[in-house]
């Protein structure tokens, strides 16, 4: 029995980066020997462990042997005699297929994983990668924390990753593993590489076809330098994770905020008419499909809805600052209002030659929340008003909050 640190610990530790969770690899027991030393057994398709102290992860080595489609489909061999190479080349890519020995510090790395960080390279294990639709996006969203540290995906890779689209296997994927995929690059340091990714091996249109919709679509070039939409996607969510690093809910609302620009009329080209009006059906077909919660919707339908409003609040008069401001839940949620103005502020910045850029409105729609909302019916008088009175009273004067703060 001889147990091994694998997979991401040390992957990040040769790449420098502080490392996460640890997860550990048991070569030569069983799950009644495991039980004995005190490890308790958590893991449902396969034998897992929790390590009786520390709480780390400690699996059986095992081999998969591919039983049907998706990523369920697999049969599991956890025999004592599996090997670490053995339990290591079912693993996706060469870089997460490198144990270390802890009480020697040797690494054992038999498909190569230290050369391909050395050289920055993503590839994969072996023929069976094809095996898993899931590993698709994990290559995406891999690319979307690596690709700022210079790793490109092995060509081989990337034509496997496009025979398993044409095969229809992505098929097989369940929402809630898309959208935990999605999630976690959106909050990646480089969210357009999990999108150039899927682009160009031909899944976005699978996984994301509303965001898909967008590559190609051309812009004025006086306000968009990069002119395609879907350039300019990407542009916004890759602000978005410099603007509010790891947060995925301001990610979502930036990924979707021009999903409208892929359904204005031809003649209407480049001018985007009404694209914020257009854009709100298909985020919602998106967020219902994928199983997004409820706040994730809801800010992305206000950014959709609203983000034109915000870009010429200076234009706006008091009332219709104040209807924007409700139209975005600010009384009842305030911290909304602010997450707002941030993904705008991307909006803005999510263009060529526009990514330092000032962008006034967003201090200004916080500073007109902050007046309305220090506007409260319950510090006027309302005594001799009843009704629909106290309502339109509060209105008056939370517009002359507005007006007073400008």
């Amino acid at each position: 029995m001889k147990t091994y640190l694998v997979g991401g610990a040390v992957r990040d530790s040769l790449l420098g980066l502080a490392p996460g969770d640890r997860d550990w690899v048991v070569v030569g027991a069983t799950q009644p020997q495991m039980e004995a030393l005190g490890f308790r057994a958590v893991g449902k398709d396969f034998p897992v462990f929790l390590h009786p102290d520390t709480g780390e992860e400690h699996a059986l080595a095992r081999t998969e042997r591919k039983s049907g489609r998706g990523y369920r489909g697999f049969v599991v061999d956890a025999d004592p005699s599996v090997t670490l190479e053995e339990d290591l080349q079912r693993r996706d890519f060469t870089l997460n297929a490198i144990a270390r020995d802890e009480e020697t510090g040797e690494l054992f790395d038999p498909y190569g994983g230290v050369r391909d960080i050395q050289h920055r390279v993503l590839r994969h294990v072996g023929p069976a990668f094809v095996e898993d639709p899931l590993r698709v996006l994990r290559a995406a969203r891999f690319m979307a924390r690596l690709a700022p540290l210079g790793f490109s995906i092995a060509p081989e890779t990337m034509a496997l990753m496009r025979q398993m689209v044409d095969s229809g296997e992505l098929d097989a994927l369940v929402p809630e593993r898309v959208w935990q995929e999605l999630r976690r690059a959106l909050a990646s340091a480089q969210p357009s590489a999990f999108l150039r990714t899927l682009h160009e091996c031909g899944a976005l249109g699978v996984i994301l076809p509303e965001v898909e919709a967008l590559y190609g679509v051309p812009q004025r070039a006086e306000f968009h330098p990069e002119v395609d939409t879907g350039r300019h996607q990407e542009m916004v969510s890759d602000m978005a994770a410099r603007l509010a690093p790891g947060d995925d809910l301001a990610g979502f609302a930036a990924l979707t905020h021009d999903l409208g620009k892929a359904l204005t009329p031809k003649d209407q080209l480049p001018r985007h008419i009404m694209h914020e009006q257009r854009g709100v059906a298909p985020l919602r077909e998106l967020a219902s499909r994928l199983k997004v919660p409820a706040e994730h919707q809801q800010l992305a339908e206000a950014v959709c809805r609203e983000h034109l409003n915000v870009h010429r609040i200076d234009e706006l008069r008091d009332a219709t600052v104040l209807e924007l401001l409700s139209r975005c839940d600010g009384f009842r949620r305030p911290e909304r209002i602010a997450r707002i103005a941030l993904v705008c502020e991307c909006d803005k910045r999510g263009r060529l030659g526009f990514e330092d850029s000032d962008y006034p409105q967003g201090e200004t729609l916080r500073r007109l929340h902050r007046a309305a909302l220090s506007v409260q019916a319950r510090d006027m008088d309302t005594s001799q008003l009843k009704g629909p009175a106290i309502g339109e009273a509060l209105k008056k004067a939370r517009i002359a909050a507005i007006s007073a703060a400008r």
